[in-house]
């Protein structure tokens, strides 16, 4: 993956089949006790794509993210990454592989500083920390005058960015993010759709979201879920243009 994402052409994905399946779900049912959250869920994610998952609160959208990681373990069904199967795996096989998921709570160490947050992700992923910092500098160059403050001095905004920056760490290719704008004020959220658009192509990303303008200007692909299931898949970018079409299902 490059040091310095906004000044160099996609390499690593694009070696590889444009048409290449990175993850595949199939047939997914997973429940919190008694209580089912999804039901026969089924998507795919191809290489270098960045495709959206949107619904209302309760939808399953989370249940998703959290079962492809492994936090939560699915009844039955298929988690597929790569072409091996990984649903029960432990979470922390799972990051090492390359699928690095960021929580929509926003947690970081506080009582740490941003570069020691970077630091801990560095040793995490066997990545040397200069080069690491290099890379979240690349991606976001104001962090730098935060690499001495204790992250949880923050704004929300940016300990969002912080907590990108960090799963982008190592040699990722699957990122999966909940709500990355949730209650980010609208420069912010430019700063974030900007890091983002510098991933297009060097990393796949599933991102749960309900902001439909920064859906539109990300999506390769849609998934819309409602109570527990995947109502529609939208790979059209004339359809996810017209946002108006998804607004009944939030």
């Amino acid at each position: 993956m490059p040091r310095e994402w906004g000044r160099q052409k996609p390499t690593r994905v694009m070696e590889m089949s444009d048409n290449s399946t990175i993850l595949e779900i199939k047939n997914l049912d997973v429940a919190y006790g008694h209580a089912k959250a999804l039901y026969a869920v089924s998507l795919s994610l191809k290489q270098g794509e960045t495709s959206f998952v949107i619904g209302r609160n309760g939808a399953g959208k989370t249940t998703l993210l959290k079962t492809i990681t492994g936090l939560l373990k699915p009844l039955n069904g298929s988690v597929i990454y790569e072409g091996r199967e990984i649903s029960g795996s432990p979470p922390e096989k799972i990051s090492l592989d390359g699928i690095r998921y960021v929580a929509q709570e926003k947690k970081v160490f506080g009582n740490l500083t941003v570069k020691e947050n970077i630091e801990l992700a560095a040793y995490g992923a066997g990545e040397p920390l200069e080069r690491a910092l290099d890379k979240v500098i690349g991606l976001y160059p104001k962090i730098r005058n935060f690499l001495k403050i204790k992250a949880g001095q923050l704004s929300g905004g940016q300990r969002q960015i912080l907590l990108i920056g960090r799963a982008l760490v190592g040699e990722p290719k699957l990122l999966l993010i909940d709500e990355p704008t949730e209650g980010l004020a609208a420069n912010v959220i430019e700063d974030v759709t900007a890091i983002l658009s510098r991933m297009k192509g060097h990393v796949s990303a599933m991102i749960v979201e309900q902001n439909l303008a920064f859906v539109n200007q990300l999506a390769d692909r849609v998934y819309i879920m409602k109570e527990g299931k995947v109502e529609r898949e939208i790979a059209d970018r004339s359809a996810i243009s017209d946002t108006r079409e998804f607004e009944q299902y939030l």
